[in-house]
């Protein structure tokens, strides 16, 4: 078969001042995509050293995966390291679970590491699942945030992926004890209460050194399809007593052109603060820009906050 690593930007632990650096790893039979869904593990390393970590996989032996680079590690006051990631269910017979009829379905895996001296063991946490009538491949690339009263929010991938009649929302789930339980997963809103389209792909909450939380990802118009469209790419402030996204701080960051395709992909980036200027820094490619061509030119978004 195919080994394919995926390896993510190194990490720092805020508490111990540890470089973690993880990685997806599996061998692929036939190196079909679909085949991760029972291959894959994830492995880590601390302080680049040569020891390598594996993180068990649940008690019933499904396969786990990490989401895109907007999925990053979370500190806790406790200590305690948050790891977003999914995993495939499945049936009885071996085979994977799709109940929702899309592309692939997960359940959401936080994983919650607690140093033990210099080694820092994971466990599982209940799965965060959703309704396959509702996000027809359940839960996918959570990313964490903290709330007020010691609460943790998880801001979730759905998809209307095979039934595009559905609403096509972001999801969201919080947990007030650490990470280990989360409520089930519900339509994440603005926070007076109205309703917006996003469609499947990733998004990132960041933490700034001003003590606010920001959503960077995309807010359509109109309903989705699916994956797409996958654009304009947005940035607001999400309110940390209700865990909802502010409609008025938003502001958007990128769109399509008037001579661009419509297939034009603003998503499979990453966010982080510029440590001098403050300003949050997007990294993102402009895939699809052109018509019928698999490319795109990168860039670095300045978003003064």
């Amino acid at each position: 078969g195919m080994l394919r690593r995926h390896i993510h930007p190194g990490w720092t632990d805020p508490k111990t001042k540890r470089l973690l650096t993880f990685w997806l790893e599996g061998i692929l039979p036939s190196d079909n995509p679909l085949e991760g869904m029972k291959a894959w593990d994830i492995y880590f390393t601390i302080d680049e050293k040569p020891e390598v970590h594996k993180i068990p996989r649940p008690p019933g032996g499904e396969s786990m995966m990490l989401g895109d680079v907007t999925c990053q590690p979370l500190s806790l006051p406790d200590g305690a390291i948050l790891l977003p990631a999914v995993m495939a269910p499945l049936n009885p017979d071996g085979t994977t679970y799709n109940p929702g009829g899309g592309y692939t379905y997960h359940y959401g895996m936080i994983l919650r590491g607690e140093w033990k001296g210099p080694r820092l063991h994971f466990t599982h946490t209940r799965p965060i699942k959703n309704d396959p009538a509702r996000s027809t491949r359940g839960v996918d690339e959570p990313t964490l945030g903290r709330l007020s009263r010691n609460r943790v929010l998880a801001v979730i991938r759905g998809s209307n992926d095979a039934k595009p009649h559905l609403p096509s929302w972001r999801w969201f789930s919080i947990s007030s004890d650490g990470g280990r339980t989360w409520n089930d997963p519900a339509p994440w809103t603005y926070s007076n209460g109205e309703s917006f389209y996003s469609p499947a792909a990733c998004s990132q909450l960041l933490h700034h050194s001003n003590g606010r939380l920001y959503w960077l990802g995309n807010i359509t118009p109109e309903n989705p399809k699916g994956n797409r469209p996958r654009y304009p790419f947005v940035i607001g402030e999400v309110d940390q007593d209700s865990g909802l996204l502010i409609k008025n701080t938003l502001r958007t960051v990128d769109g399509k052109g008037p001579n661009e395709d419509p297939i034009l992909t603003l998503s499979n980036f990453y966010a982080r603060e510029d440590r001098q200027t403050h300003e949050i820094v997007l990294h993102m490619t402009r895939l699809f820009a052109v018509p019928n061509n698999w490319q795109g030119d990168a860039y670095a978004y300045r978003i003064p906050v």
